[in-house]
């Protein structure tokens, strides 16, 4: 029997999840859960990186500890954000993706590679925090001088397990620096940015396996733990456990990732116009688009001070219906996500929410509405009609998002309530181990076991 550890790390919690087989049912079982979040740190937002490891390591030893032993591990995080390095050692702060860094360099980027330059050759949306703008920052404050990696959040704590330095395709898409064509780094925009083309090494192909672990983590842990690259973008871990490959999907979560797998990326001038990207796949292309998702609900908790399933009975009580951007930039970091909303609306002289249930209620529906945008442009982008709609991750669970969801995209739903980017790692691992382990036995009760998944 073989126990694969899948680390799922989101901006806002991270997750440890064992997957199993029980005389031939396929369980998983959550060990260990953490909150993320980002801190603030000389006027910038950062993650703390030993935090995160700490509570990586934390979630392996219980693993560990309640089943004896674990034949693999592997790590899926949000992408963009990374941790430059100097040989061995890290280049301080680590920057959060919601900071505001890169306002001043965008300009200047675009002025050396246009948007429609970019768009061509890599086929990513654009969003002021991608990791090309990020890195252009760096560049241009010096940090990249000593830099001789820039390792995406997964693969630096794979370096942190196993001592080696890998970099992988589908978090490495949402750079904004991988050809669409070749699916390597691209190496014209990265000439005419400018940065260091040591950073930019050849991508190493997943799923396989990356290493053991160090011996002072075996220490720390209690035993050898094979380390695997799997997806490492998070979203792409998610939809490799979605069984429904020609449906559309949303990854519900603090984003909300709408898209579809295609054989092909999509790159034409009304899918750039429309904000629409191709990310990494195993073996394919999400073409998806970024929606802002329960980041907004996320901060209208901590600000309401009830639980989420509270706050979906209060925005039944309201009739306020009326629709915001819930892609508007004033929503990434707001102070308050409250007084950010009623901005919104008082900007454009439009009735604003007057209670807590108003504004819940209008951030459903404003997000079921930009769904239902977001399946039009879908449909006209890719040339195809679609019937259902495929919801995995925690936003699953909201019957009514998904109910306001079938309304405005005038699609069955098909909710999936599973910790889909946990899965879709766990499913990676296997096939990984399969290959890594010489025995045809288990080889074959690996494949059994997810070829449903």
């Amino acid at each position: 029997m073989g126990y694969f550890l899948g680390i799922d790390l989101g901006a806002s919690s991270g997750r440890h999840i064992v997957g199993y087989d029980d005389l031939g049912e396929y369980k998983t079982v959550e060990v260990h859960r953490f909150e993320n979040k980002y801190i603030e740190y000389n006027g910038h937002l950062i993650w703390d990186l030993e935090y995160l490891f700490i509570e990586v390591i934390r979630g392996i030893r219980k693993a560990i500890n309640e089943f004896g032993k674990i034949d693999s591990l592997s790590i899926d995080s949000w992408g963009c954000d990374y941790v430059l390095m100097n040989d061995d050692q890290v280049i301080l702060p680590c920057y959060a993706y919601r900071d505001s860094r890169t306002k001043d360099v965008i300009e200047d980027v675009l002025k050396l590679c246009p948007k429609e330059y970019l768009y061509e050759r890599t086929g990513i949306q654009f969003q002021e925090f991608n990791t090309i703008f990020q890195l252009y920052d760096d560049l241009k404050k010096g940090r990249l001088d000593k830099a001789t990696d820039f390792l995406m959040i997964p693969e630096y704590l794979i370096y942190k397990l196993t001592g080696k330095k890998v970099k992988e395709y589908t978090n490495a898409t949402t750079t904004g620096l991988i050809n669409l064509n070749t699916k390597e780094f691209d190496q014209k925009i990265i000439s005419k940015l400018r940065l260091p083309k040591s950073l930019f090494p050849t991508l190493t192909k997943s799923p396989s396996v990356v290493a053991d672990l160090t011996l002072d983590i075996m220490k720390v842990v209690g035993l050898n733990v094979p380390v695997v690259l799997g997806p490492t973008h998070d979203t792409a871990s998610a939809v490799e456990a979605i069984e429904y490959p020609d449906i559309p999907y949303i990854s519900s979560g603090t984003w909300s990732l709408l898209g579809v797998r295609v054989k092909e990326g999509i790159n034409t001038l009304e899918s750039m116009e429309n904000n629409w990207s191709n990310e990494g796949g195993i073996g394919y292309i999400r073409y998806q688009k970024n929606i802002m998702g329960l980041w907004i609900i996320q901060n209208l908790h901590k600000e309401i001070k009830i639980i989420i399933e509270k706050m979906v009975i209060l925005a039944k009580t309201s009739n306020y219906q009326e629709i915001f951007d819930v892609n508007d930039p004033i929503f990434l970091a707001p102070t308050s996500m409250k007084e950010a909303i009623i901005k919104w609306f008082e900007d454009r002289n439009i009735i604003a929410p007057a209670s807590d249930a108003d504004i819940i209620n209008s951030v459903y529906h404003s997000l079921a509405y930009s769904y239902g945008v977001a399946i039009k442009e879908l449909e006209k982008n890719t040339s195809k009609r679609f019937k259902q709609l495929v919801i995995v991750g925690g936003g699953a669970k909201n019957k009514y998002l998904n109910d306001l969801t079938a309304k405005y995209t005038n699609l069955e739903v098909i909710a999936l309530p599973i910790e889909a980017s946990a899965i879709g790692n766990l499913k990676n691992q296997a096939i990984a181990i399969s290959n890594y382990v010489p025995n045809e036995k288990k080889q074959k009760s690996i494949f059994k076991i997810f070829k449903n998944n």
